[in-house]
């Protein structure tokens, strides 16, 4: 019976895996011009003059995606998701087509600007939320979840070949084109429903305050800040190590057979990492391995810069603890925050994500010297970063393993005196938050434990 309610229906499972393409098809678009981005970049005019640029550049969608996400995500109640997130994949499509014509790092760094302010992942989010049932939303954003994972390692593989077959500015050009068939399959494919507001995918303002002062999330924040700060700073000089015409490692053209067999291999090791993590209840451990294997691999970087199997090993290293960790930290989030606060610590958490990425871009244009080849640098820079997560990843809480269950709130139950009170006194519940402004009861429940039946019961009755 347990599997039947958790299994999607067929509408569902169109409606899931139609947006996470859409949310995949972008991400491919951001990610795919990565592992060339700084090569293709340094023959743009202005690019040697103003090393800085690039890496701000690299990053710069990271800023606007930050900055838009959380207001494209309420737009989105008010006019509706599928506007919305149409307004912001044709807003991509103009970001790309900047990018694909510029003749220079300015020009391509307005077109990256561009790119990030069509911010549609919150709007995505919450139109899952919309078209599925609540006790399915942890297997929507799963598949989300995954699908994000996927791009990102396709994306690495595919990059240089592409940029070999059809150019960087050819690439961009395909970002837009698979922003408009984004489009398409959005109002071809996906059904229609109406915007509600959804407490556990949205952000709610009314309770920011309370998700910005709690350790246990700023802790994440920062984490995921780190992780994204460094990815971004790393990317900014690794295609230039491996070009370098000095030390000549890997033809761009080649690049791929570095980066495939690194992101199989990494995807097989950090498999049994997750599975301990969760299953044996040792996220905590798991964790900080996952943060000092990070660390260990932009060292190995720094003292790696002219031998290719030491670069072969430290990113294999980097991208274990990277999916271990972007895996993680979504679990961690939803563990350590409220009831009822999920979307807000959520959305949070996303923008720390967006920021890391310009900082890293950021971080590294400005350490970055052309000429000098100073790639240690920033790999240093990166590994202090890192050294700096470890140190707060360990003073870490171990995370409860609750999981969130939503109950409908009656007229009735919403009167009852003391009715928090008696749904803390029965087994197996640990929190509860409720919103009569939705009519709804939000319990952190242990799984193994709790009675669904029992707090249907006090909900129900009339005292």
């Amino acid at each position: 019976m347990e599997k039947a309610e958790a299994a999607l229906n067929k509408r569902e499972r169109r409606t899931v895996f139609s947006l996470a393409g859409i949310f995949g098809l972008r991400l491919l678009g951001l990610f795919l011009v990565l592992p060339v981005f700084s090569v293709y970049a340094h023959g743009l005019k202005g690019a040697l003059e103003h090393p800085v640029l690039i890496g701000i550049a690299l990053g710069a969608y990271g800023l606007t995606q930050a900055i838009f996400q959380i207001p494209f995500g309420k737009l989105s109640d008010k006019w509706g998701r599928k506007p919305i997130i149409a307004a912001g994949l044709v807003i991509f499509a103009i970001g790309s087509v900047i990018a694909a014509q510029a003749t220079s790092i300015e020009g391509l760094l307005i077109g990256r600007i561009v790119q990030g302010a069509g911010a549609i992942a919150a709007a995505i989010i919450a139109l899952t939320a919309d078209l599925v049932r609540e006790e399915r939303w942890t297997k929507a954003m799963a598949v989300i979840g995954i699908t994000i994972g996927i791009s990102f390692s396709i994306s690495l593989i595919l990059s240089a070949p592409l940029a070999h077959w059809i150019g960087v500015s050819g690439i961009f050009w395909l970002m837009a084109i698979l922003s408009l068939l984004a489009i398409a399959v959005l109002y071809l494919v996906i059904p229609e429903a109406p915007a509600q507001f959804h407490r556990d995918v949205e952000m709610n303002p009314a309770i920011l305050r309370t998700v910005l002062r709690d350790p246990s999330l700023l802790r994440l924040d920062f984490g995921i800040f780190s992780l994204h700060t460094g990815l971004m700073a790393i990317f900014v000089v690794l295609p230039l190590v491996l070009i370098d015409p000095d030390h000549p490692l890997l033809v761009l053209s080649d690049q791929w057979m570095l980066y495939l067999p690194v992101m199989l291999l990494s995807f097989i090791a950090m498999l049994p990492m997750i599975v301990v993590g969760e299953a044996k209840h040792k996220l905590k451990e798991v964790f900080i391995l996952a943060v000092a294997i990070l660390l260990v691999s932009v060292v190995l970087m720094a003292f790696s810069a002219h031998n290719l199997w030491l670069i072969a090993v430290a990113l294999f290293l980097f991208f274990v603890g990277f999916n271990v960790l972007e895996a993680s930290l979504p679990s961690l989030v939803a563990k350590f925050c409220h009831p009822g606060a999920k979307g807000t610590a959520t959305g949070v958490y996303t923008t720390s994500e967006f920021l890391g990425a310009f900082c890293g871009g950021l971080l590294g244009g400005l350490l970055y010297i052309p000429g000098q080849h100073n790639y240690s640098d920033i790999f240093w820079a990166v590994a202090v970063i890192y050294g700096i997560w470890l140190v707060v990843a360990l003073t870490m809480q171990h995370p409860r393993y609750l999981a969130t269950r939503i109950f409908p709130l009656s007229p009735t139950a919403s009167v009852q005196e003391n009715l928090q009170e008696r749904l803390l006194q029965l087994p197996g519940v640990a929190e509860v938050a409720i919103f009569t402004d939705e009519a709804a009861v939000y319990c952190k429940v242990d799984s193994k434990v709790y009675d669904e039946k029992a707090i249907l019961d006090v909900l129900t009755s009339d005292c």
